[in-house]
C-alpha cells in the first residue's frame, strides 16, 4: 500500500509500557502496515510508563484508521491520542492581516490614521491614477469562488471552499509577496456573482478567480474582463494552460517534435480543456481534437451545446468521430482534464511512436502514470509523488506579480504565451530529459521569469 508523506500525516500519541523496545515495535508494526515513520519523539519518560508521539504518513484516511488499530493492537501499548497533522495545520486559518507600519504611540496613529490619513484620500480623490501606489490595491488580489467546483470535490459551496482559497492566497504570498484575499460569495447566480466582484474591485490590483463551474465561469470572465479596468484571470482556465503549454513545449523538445506538426487529443471540454486548446492553438498546434463523454466534438455535430460547438468550430481540422480510444490512434500527444481511469494505458500503444501523455485530473489521474510510463516516451500528471508535476502554482504567482508591476488593465494571450516560454525555458538542455521537463515549484527563477515575461521585460 503506498503512502504519501503528506495530506495524510497524523501524530499519535501512545501510552506505553516502561521498554524502550516498544518504540521499534510501533515503528516495524506501522512499516508493515503500509505507513511510513516519519518522526518518533518520546514526550515522557519515567519508570510506571512512556509517553511517545508516533508522526507517520497513510496513503488516505482510511489508511490511517488501520495504522492505527495496528498500533493500538500492541501488548503494553495504548493509543490514547491521534491528530490529523493536516487539521493541525488549518486550526484558526493559514493567513493573517499584518501591520506594515508601526503603531506604537499617537504620533504614529495620527499619520496612519486620523488626522493624516484624511490628507491622503483627498490627494487620491483628487488624483485617482495614484491609488495603486498609496494603497494595498497597488500589491493586492482577490480570490474569488462561488465553490461550484472546488478542486475534485464538486460544488461543495462557498464556506467548504475557505480553505482552498486561504491556501492559494498563502501562495500568492510565498511565491510573488502578493497580498492576496479569499472573497467567497454566497450565490452560484452569475450576475449576481458578476455584480459583486465588480463593486469590491476598487480595493484590489487584479481578480483572480477561482474553482467556479462551467460553463457559468466562461461568462463572468468574459463579463468581467469587459467591465473592470484591472486584469481579470481565472486560473483554472489559463493557469492551467499556461503550465500545460510549458510542459508539453518541453516533452516537444525530448522527443523531437514540433508542435504545428503533431496531433493533440485533448480529454475534457470544461474550462481547463477549452483554455490549453485555445492557447495551443495560439501557440501553433494545427491539429487538436477535444473528447467528452460523448466522443469526439466535430463542428459538423448539430447536438453540441454552445460552449462545445465554440471549440468544436477551431478544432478537429479532419473531422474525425469516436470515442478516445478510438480518437488516439496516431496521435502524438494526449491532455487529460477530465476524469480518473478515462484512458487505459494499453490504448498508448495505438499513439504515434515517442507519445507524449498529460494525465491530469486531479486527484486521481486518467491513467495511473507509472502504467502509462511503460507505452509513452514522456509522462506527466498533477500529482506531486510522480516526476513532471504540472501545478498551477508555476503559473499564477509570478503572472499576478508582473500584472501588479505593469499595472496592467488586462490579460492577453501573447502575455499567457511568454509565460509558458519563460517557465519552458528555466529548464535548460542540460536538465531537460523525459522525467525533468517542468521545474519544480520551489524553483526561485520560475516567478521572476514568468513576472519578467508578463511585464514584457
Amino acid at each position: 500500500m503506498a503512502a504519501t508523506p503528506s495530506s495524510y500525516s497524523i501524530t499519535m500519541r501512545l501510552h506505553t509500557a516502561p521498554d524502550h523496545g516498544v518504540v521499534g515495535a510501533v515503528a516495524t508494526t506501522i512499516t508493515q502496515a503500509g505507513g511510513i515513520v516519519t518522526a518518533i519523539d518520546v514526550a515522557e519518560s519515567s519508570h510506571e510508563r512512556l509517553v511517545v508521539d508516533v508522526t507517520c504518513s497513510a496513503s488516505d484516511a482510511a489508511h490511517a484508521k488501520v495504522l492505527e488499530a495496528a498500533v493500538d493492537a500492541l501488548d503494553g501499548v495504548e493509543v490514547h491520542r491521534v491528530s490529523d497533522r493536516t487539521f493541525l495545520m488549518h486550526i484558526g486559518g493559514k493567513i493573517e492581516v499584518t501591520s506594515k507600519v508601526p503603531l506604537r504611540n499617537r504620533d504614529d496613529l495620527s499619520m496612519a490614521y486620523t488626522p493624516g490619513v484624511g490628507r491622503v484620500s483627498m490627494a487620491l480623490a483628487e488624483h485617482p491614477e495614484d491609488i495603486p501606489r498609496l494603497t494595498v490595491k497597488g500589491n493586492s488580489v482577490a480570490v474569488v469562488t462561488d465553490g461550484s467546483a472546488v478542486l475534485g470535490l464538486g460544488n461543495i459551496g462557498p464556506g467548504a471552499a475557505l480553505p482552498v482559497m486561504e491556501g492559494k492566497a498563502a501562495l500568492f504570498k510565498r511565491f510573488a509577496d502578493i497580498d492576496a484575499w479569499p472573497i467567497c460569495l454566497a450565490s452560484q447566480d452569475t450576475d449576481e456573482i458578476v455584480k459583486a466582484v465588480e463593486m469590491i474591485a476598487p480595493g484590489f490590483g487584479g481578480i483572480n478567480l477561482e474553482d467556479i463551474a462551467a460553463p457559468r465561469c466562461f461568462e463572468i470572465e468574459r463579463r468581467l474582463r469587459q467591465s473592470l479596468d484591472i486584469p481579470v484571470f481565472h486560473d483554472d482556465q489559463h493557469g492551467t494552460a499556461i503550465v500545460v503549454l510549458a510542459a508539453l513545449t518541453n516533452a516537444l523538445r525530448v522527443v523531437r517534435k514540433e508542435l504545428p506538426s503533431v496531433r493533440v487529443v485533448v480529454s475534457g471540454g470544461g474550462a481547463a480543456g477549452t483554455a490549453i486548446v485555445t492557447l495551443l492553438i495560439a501557440a501553433g498546434a494545427t491539429d487538436v481534437v477535444v473528447v467528452d463523454r460523448a466522443g469526439a466534438l466535430a463542428a459538423d455535430d448539430d447536438s453540441l451545446a454552445p460552449a462545445h460547438r465554440q471549440l468544436a468550430a477551431v478544432t478537429n481540422p479532419r473531422r474525425v468521430r469516436g470515442d478516445l480510444h478510438t480518437v488516439l490512434h496516431g496521435a502524438d500527444v494526449f491532455i487529460g482534464v477530465s476524469a480518473p481511469g478515462a484512458l487505459k494505458a494499453e490504448w498508448i500503444r495505438d499513439m504515434a511512436p515517442d507519445a507524449v501523455v498529460f494525465a491530469l485530473a486531479n486527484p486521481d489521474p486518467e491513467v495511473d502514470p507509472a502504467e502509462a510510463d511503460k507505452y509513452a516516451a514522456v509522462v506527466a500528471s498533477g500529482r506531486s509523488d510522480y516526476p513532471n508535476q504540472i501545478n498551477n502554482v508555476l503559473a499564477f504567482p509570478g503572472v499576478f506579480r508582473g500584472l501588479l508591476d505593469a499595472r496592467a488593465h488586462e490579460v492577453t494571450i501573447d502575455m499567457l504565451l511568454r509565460a509558458a516560454d519563460a517557465i519552458a525555458h528555466v529548464v535548460d538542455d542540460d536538465e531537460l530529459n523525459p522525467n525533468f521537463i517542468i521545474p519544480t515549484v520551489f524553483h526561485p527563477d520560475v516567478p521572476k521569469a514568468v513576472a519578467a515575461a508578463i511585464r514584457g521585460d
